[in-house]
C-alpha cells in the first residue's frame, strides 16, 4: 500500500512517525493509501530545516525569488494532468473541477511573481532638515498554513506563494483526508529552483496544529476550515504572540429577484450549490427567491435540471458531481435532510438513496432539494457542506436583506437581477465580505483579496491580492539625518567650543 509521508529539508519521509492514518477513495469506499501523522520530532525537524534556510533565502533579491515562481507556474501547468488525476482520487472532485482547484491556486502564484514591486516600501525626502524616513517590508521569518481538504491545492497555493514570495520559510499542515497533493507541489517547488528547507509539509491532525500554534520560532499562521476551529486557531495563535488570519465557515445566500433571468439563475444555482459535492465554502446552500411567484419558477427550473445531472466517479470523463469526502460526511448529510424533512421543509427532490452501480460503497449523496425552508431549521442553520440547496421564500426585497445580514455567517452572497439601483444597494449595504451581482460564486481574482465578515473570518487581513504580502511582512520605517561630513572639508585648528 502507498504510504504517503512528509516533506521537509527536501525530501519526501515518514521520519519519526509511528502513527498512520488511512486515506479512502470516496467513490468506493476503499483505502487506497496511509499517510504518516507527525510526531513532535517531526514538527521540530521541520523547524529547524525552515530556520536555517529561510535567513538566506530573506536575503536574497526579491527577483530572483519570483524566477523561481515563474518556474513553479511552468511546472504546475505541465503536470496539470497529473496532478488533477491525484487531487481526484483523494477528495472525489471531478478531474476538470480538480483542475479548476489547481488553476485558481496558480493564479495566486503568479501574482506573487511581481514581489519586486509589492515589496517596495516607501520614502520621503526631506522629512525635516536633512532628515530622510522611509519604510521597508520585510519577511516575519517562519510562517505555517492550516489548510481543508475541500480544496488540497488552491488554499495551500493561497498560503504558500505570498509567504515564500515575501522571503519568509513555509510550513505546511494540509488535511490528512487529501495529503498528496501538496507533497506533490512542494517536490514541484523544489525542481523549479526553491531552496530545500523554505517549503516544508507536515502531515497530521490536532497534535500537529497544537504544536504550530505554541512554537516560539513560527511567527505567523494563516487557517481555513471550519469556524469553531477558526476561533480557537486565531484565539490560541494570538496569544502564543503570533499574527494569525483564520477563515471559518459559511452559509452562503443567493437572492433571487423577479426580474431576474430564471434560466440563468437556475443554471448559476446548479453550479453554486452542487458543484465539488456542495463541499465548497463559497457554494452557496441557500437560494431566496423574493416572491411566492418567483419561487415557484425557481424551483420548476431547477428540478429537471437536478434530475439530469450525472453523479459519478472521478475516473469518469462525463460525471458532473462527484461522492463527499468521507463516510462520516455522508451519514451527516443524510441525517440533516432526514432532520430537515421532519422539521416541516418541502422535500422537492430527495439525494438520501442515490446508489451507483459498481460503486454502492462509495460516499455519494444525491443532489438534495427543499423548498419552503425556515430560518429555524436545523438545514438553514447549519453549514452541510454537501449537495444541499434550501429555498427559503422571502415577501420582499428587504425581508430577503435582513435574512442574510442575520445570518451569523458573513463569506459570500449573490443577488441575481436586471436592476442596477437593486443591486447597487444590495453591494453597499450587505454585510457580508465577497459580493456577485449575477455572479454565482464571487471568488475574487488573484490580485484582490478573498475573506469573509462576521463568523467567517477572524484577523484584519485577507488572502492574496496586496493583503497576503501585508500579512506575511512587517513594516520597519527609518528616520535618518547624517551630520556633514568630508564634503565640507578637513579641519586642522583644534576643536574648541564656539
Amino acid at each position: 500500500m502507498r504510504t504517503i509521508g512528509h516533506f521537509i529539508d527536501g525530501v519526501e519521509t515518514t521520519g519519526s512517525s509511528t502513527e498512520f492514518q488511512d486515506v479512502f477513495n470516496p467513490a468506493t469506499g476503499e483505502v487506497q493509501a496511509r499517510v504518516a501523522l507527525a510526531s513532535s520530532a517531526d514538527l521540530e525537524a521541520a523547524v529547524a530545516s525552515a530556520a536555517a534556510a529561510q535567513p538566506r533565502w530573506a536575503a536574497t533579491n526579491p527577483q530572483r525569488r519570483a524566477r523561481v515562481f515563474f518556474n513553479f507556474v511552468a511546472l504546475i501547468n505541465q503536470n496539470m494532468q497529473e496532478l488533477a488525476e491525484l487531487l481526484s482520487a483523494e477528495h472525489g472532485k471531478t478531474v476538470e473541477d480538480s483542475k479548476g482547484d489547481i488553476q485558481r491556486g496558480l493564479e495566486v502564484s503568479e501574482f506573487v511573481a511581481g514581489a519586486p514591486h509589492l515589496l517596495k516600501g516607501e520614502f520621503t525626502d526631506g522629512a525635516g532638515p536633512g532628515i530622510d524616513m522611509y519604510s521597508m517590508r520585510q519577511p516575519v521569518g517562519i510562517g505555517a498554513g492550516i489548510t481543508p481538504f475541500n480544496f488540497p491545492a488552491m488554499i495551500p497555493l493561497w498560503m504558500l506563494s505570498p509567504a515564500i514570495a515575501a522571503g519568509n520559510a513555509f510550513i505546511l499542515k494540509p488535511s490528512e483526508r487529501d495529503p498528496s497533493v501538496p507533497v506533490r507541489l512542494a517536490q514541484l517547488a523544489i525542481e523549479a529552483g526553491l531552496p530545500k528547507g523554505i517549503l516544508n509539509v507536515v502531515q497530521g491532525g490536532k497534535p500537529v496544529v497544537d504544536g504550530l500554534l505554541a512554537h516560539e520560532k513560527i511567527e505567523a499562521i494563516s487557517f481555513v476550515g471550519s469556524t469553531p476551529i477558526a476561533r480557537h486557531v486565531y484565539g490560541t495563535a494570538a496569544a502564543n504572540g503570533k499574527r494569525v488570519q483564520a477563515f471559518g465557515g459559511a452559509k452562503n445566500h443567493m437572492i433571487i429577484m423577479p426580474d431576474a433571468d430564471m434560466d440563468k439563475a437556475a443554471d448559476a444555482l446548479m453550479g453554486a450549490g452542487y458543484g465539488s459535492a456542495g463541499e465548497r465554502c463559497m457554494a452557496i446552500s441557500v437560494a431566496v427567491p423574493v416572491g411566492d411567484g418567483t419561487a415557484d419558477r425557481i424551483v420548476e427550473a431547477l428540478k429537471p435540471r437536478i434530475e439530469k445531472l450525472k453523479l459519478g466517479p472521478a475516473s469518469d470523463p462525463g460525471s458532473e458531481m462527484g461522492p463527499v469526502i468521507t463516510k462520516a460526511s455522508q451519514d451527516r448529510i443524510k441525517q440533516l435532510i432526514s432532520r430537515g424533512v421532519e422539521q416541516g421543509a418541502e422535500l422537492v427532490v430527495d439525494g438520501r438513496g442515490f446508489s451507483l452501480q459498481g460503486y454502492e460503497n462509495g460516499y455519494f449523496v444525491g443532489p438534495t432539494l427543499f423548498d419552503r425552508v425556515t430560518p429555524d431549521m436545523d438545514i438553514y442553520k447549519e453549514e452541510i457542506f454537501g449537495p444541499v440547496l434550501s429555498v427559503v421564500r422571502s415577501n420582499t426585497y428587504e425581508d430577503a436583506i435582513d435574512l442574510v445580514m442575520d445570518n451569523p455567517y458573513g463569506n459570500g452572497t449573490a443577488i441575481f437581477t436586471r436592476d442596477g439601483d437593486a443591486a447597487r444597494d444590495f453591494a453597499a449595504r450587505i454585510n457580508v465580505g465577497m459580493v456577485g451581482i449575477n455572479v454565482p460564486v464571487p471568488v475574487p481574482l488573484a490580485y484582490h483579496s478573498f475573506g469573509g465578515w462576521k463568523a467567517s473570518a477572524f484577523g484584519d487581513l485577507n488572502q492574496h491580492g496586496t493583503d497576503s504580502i501585508k500579512f506575511w511582512t512587517r513594516t520597519k520605517t527609518v528616520t535618518a539625518r547624517w551630520p556633514s561630513g568630508i564634503k565640507d572639508g578637513a579641519e586642522f585648528q583644534m576643536p574648541t567650543m564656539k
